[in-house]
């Protein structure tokens, strides 16, 4: 099962690129900045990228997604959903993404229908929807769209993530973490969420002091 998930290549005003990893060669790419790798270790502050488009996930050996193309979903108009996301054509993408969730989730009348496609294809169009709704600074209905990408399929670990990023940067240190918790305990080699898990603690101690 190839699951096409897609990150902007560029992040909201002038930070480093979120660096994404092929867990399944063993490697990690390092934070890119302009379309040049970084040597340079990460300072504590830029552990967790705040601001940086979510991580996609580990992509298997071989797949298209790993070579930057969008996988042959079998439905076409959410193929070229995929490939709207990738071309950074993000209103155009989010138009049909949202039709294809109505189509799926819901029949004439609104009645609940049996999905008309795999919860794979559901998932990744709400978790694509909320990168979308993440660039416009939505967070509410992004962290709606992860939450429901989650429902849709509960193994995926990317939607965890996503949400996580957002409950941190709104300061939701516990829902953060348990988020951050979430993605280690379904994808252990997840690198970027044992750094915002890390960095969540330390803010949310930092916090605490402050307030005592």
């Amino acid at each position: 099962m190839h699951i096409p998930v897609f990150s902007p290549r560029k992040r909201p005003g002038s930070f480093a690129l979120l660096p994404s990893r092929d867990l399944s060669r063993g490697q990690s790419a390092q934070p890119t900045v302009a379309g040049c790798r970084s040597t340079k270790p990460r300072e504590k502050d830029e552990l967790l990228p705040l601001g940086a488009p979510p991580a996609p996930p580990p992509w298997r050996e071989g797949s298209a997604a790993m070579e930057g193309q969008a996988p042959d979903s079998g439905d076409k108009p959410l193929a070229e959903a995929h490939a709207l996301f990738h071309r950074g054509e993000y209103d155009k993408a989010e138009a049909l993404y949202s039709a294809y969730i109505q189509q799926c989730s819901f029949a004439e009348g609104g009645a609940r229908a049996a999905p008309l496609r795999s919860p794979e294809d559901l998932a990744v169009a709400h978790n694509n929807r909320g990168q979308i709704r993440y660039l416009r600074v939505d967070f509410p209905e992004a962290v709606e769209d992860y939450t429901a990408a989650i429902e849709a399929l509960p193994q995926f670990e990317v939607p965890y993530y996503n949400r996580g990023l957002i409950f941190y940067r709104m300061g939701q240190f516990d829902d953060a973490f348990e988020d951050f918790q979430k993605v280690l305990a379904l994808n252990p080699g997840f690198q970027d969420a044992v750094l915002s898990l890390r960095q969540t603690i330390l803010d949310k101690e930092e916090k605490q002091k402050r307030t005592d």
